[in-house]
C-alpha cells in the first residue's frame, strides 16, 4: 500500500513558566513522523517518559522540518535500532544506500514490516 513518507523534524519544548520556575529546561528532539501533528504526538510520548512533563502542563517551542544538505548523492546511511519480536527484545544494525536519510528511514520500515 502507500503510506506517506517520513519527514525528519526537530522539535524544541518545555514546562509552561510558573511562578516557581520562570525558566524551565528546554528540551530538544530529533523524531521521524510522517507529517507534523504526529511528530508533536511522538514529542510528548517521549518527554513523558522521560520527566513529569504532559502535553497541558508544556509548551512546543519550535518546530522545523529537517532537510538533506545534498540530496543528489547517495550516501550510505547506518542505524542501531531496537524492537520487540516474539521471542523478546532485539538491538540491531542496519544499513541502507540511499540518496536521503528520510528515504534510508522509509526503506527501513519498510524492511521492518514485512
Amino acid at each position: 500500500g502507500t503510506k506517506m513518507p517520513m519527514h525528519l523534524y526537530q522539535l524544541v519544548g518545555r514546562h509552561v513558566p510558573t511562578e516557581k520556575d520562570k525558566n524551565p529546561k528546554l528540551y530538544r528532539m530529533k523524531i521521524f513522523a510522517q507529517n507534523e501533528v504526529l511528530a508533536k504526538s511522538r514529542f510528548w510520548y517521549f518527554l513523558s517518559q522521560l520527566d513529569k512533563l504532559k502535553k497541558y502542563s508544556g509548551q512546543i517551542l519550535a518546530v522545523h522540518e529537517i532537510f538533506e544538505k545534498r540530496p543528489d548523492i547517495v550516501k550510505t546511511y547506518g542505524v542501531w535500532l531496537r524492537y520487540n519480536s516474539r521471542s523478546g527484545t532485539h538491538n540491531m544494525y542496519k544499513e541502507f544506500r540511499e540518496l536521503t536519510l528520510n528515504g534510508a528511514i522509509d526503506k527501513l520500515y519498510a524492511e521492518m514490516a514485512s
